[in-house]
């Protein structure tokens, strides 16, 4: 790629990693309004979306999909035990493990979120033409980022 000879590698504008924080940290933000009501942060919620995809999984295996360590999303577990969304028990096979399972108060909260994807839409953040075209290329980025 060609760039500009008056081009600052270390301007602040010029920073991918700058782009991607801003707008992660104000879409997270647009969400407060949102899961708040329901008791939730934003990463509660995510913990939440993937447990609804796929329930039953280890500590370990939510914190790969969810790209979290064990510190960020152990209190994450508790707080969400403590409201009787999720359970936290040790695996059968392996006692090193500890599965998380939703309650049935966190399968019914699924039904509460159905509007937020819609509503989070409405707010203008990005041309929804362009949308899937976004989602493609972060997922490319997460996936070498995983890779690594």
């Amino acid at each position: 790629m060609d760039l500009p000879e008056d081009f600052d590698p270390l301007a602040l504008d010029n920073q991918l990693c700058f782009s991607l924080y801003v707008c992660s940290k104000e879409i997270i933000r647009r969400y407060q309004p949102l899961l708040e009501p329901l008791g939730l942060t934003y990463t509660m919620y995510i913990t939440l979306l993937s447990l609804w995809e796929k329930d039953n999984v280890t500590v370990k295996e939510l914190g790969k999909t969810l790209f979290l360590d064990s510190g960020t999303l152990t209190p994450v577990l508790k707080k969400l035990e403590g409201q009787s969304l999720v359970k936290r028990n040790k695996s059968m096979e392996d006692e090193r493990s500890v599965i998380v399972c939703l309650t049935k108060e966190g399968h019914a909260l699924k039904k509460k979120c159905m509007d937020i994807p819609q509503k989070m839409a409405c707010s203008n953040i990005l041309d929804l033409q362009k949308a899937p075209k976004l989602l493609a290329m972060l997922h490319e980025m997460m996936q070498k980022i995983s890779d690594d």
